[in-house]
């Protein structure tokens, strides 16, 4: 049976990308293509809902495809787990699934979760993200949830070092990690995660260079996990096993997933 998925902020760039692999996926087809300012009502007839939109909009998108008893899959910037937190109750009660995606890449998932799982052995964690300069949000999504998972990794030894984080240079924190954000031209996206100690340190740095190509494998991955989803799923670590565990990190208690072959397990309720 094909899958028909309705995508909000399809004529974005990133949506124009989830477009194409859609288009181009066997046993799924877009049923519609709607902006960030179109009428949500032009989700009806569709079995899942993909949110490509603003953070401004996102929170009506996935109450919007809830009310309508869609899954969704979230790939829209914004979402801290304290939101997700929010909108949990209501996916259980209607018995739905919501998949949130802060990055469709696996490298970036892959630099995540090795900054998450060094982040005990280091006092200082401080990240830098930087994107293009129409992206209108910040920190990035990919950044909080970075942060997020560093912070549960280090539950036993404490939140980071962040000396002088009263003064607005220091960045934003998040989780207790220090975050910058730089908006400029001639990038597209890059994360680096800088973990300090004593007479050392460690940088894992991640780079998006062409987004069609980084992003489609995952974008497979997630689109089935979120077609079969039962509860709420945060990030492509929660069907991708890429052998890093980290008290950030629960894996799915089904078989993990192919991320070469893109074939998605059903996605585990966290």
């Amino acid at each position: 049976m094909t899958t028909r998925v309705a995508i909000v902020g399809g004529t974005g760039k990133l949506g124009g990308v989830i477009r194409a692999v859609v288009e181009d996926e066997p046993g799924f087809e877009v049923s519609a293509v709607l902006s960030s300012s179109s009428s949500l009502d032009e989700l009806d007839g569709a079995d899942l809902v993909v949110d490509a939109s603003t953070p401004a909009v996102s929170i009506d998108v996935v109450r919007a495809a809830i009310e309508r008893g869609v899954n969704i899959l979230v790939g829209t910037s914004g979402w801290s787990s304290e939101r997700i937190a929010l909108v949990r109750p209501l996916v259980d009660a209607a018995g739905t699934g919501a998949v949130f995606v802060p990055n469709f890449s696996l490298g970036s998932v892959v630099a995540s979760a090795l900054s998450a799982a060094a982040a005990p052995l280091f006092p200082s964690v401080e990240i830098v993200e930087a994107h293009r300069e129409t992206k209108v949000d910040s920190p990035s999504g990919t950044a909080v949830r970075t942060a997020e998972m560093i912070a549960a990794a280090r539950a036993e030894v404490g939140p980071v070092e962040s000396p002088h984080v009263d003064q607005r240079a220091r960045g934003q924190q998040v989780a207790s990690v220090p975050v910058h954000s730089l908006r400029r031209p001639g990038v597209i996206a890059r994360q680096e995660v800088v973990l300090s100690g004593p007479g050392e340190s460690v940088t894992i740095v991640h780079d998006t260079i062409d987004p069609a190509l980084a992003y489609a494998p995952g974008i497979r991955i997630a689109l089935a996990a979120a077609r079969d989803a039962e509860g709420v799923a945060v990030g492509l670590d929660s069907f991708v096993d890429i052998g890093v565990r980290t008290r950030a990190h629960r894996p799915p208690a089904v078989p993990p997933v192919d991320g070469l072959s893109g074939q998605a397990a059903r996605a585990t309720p966290v």
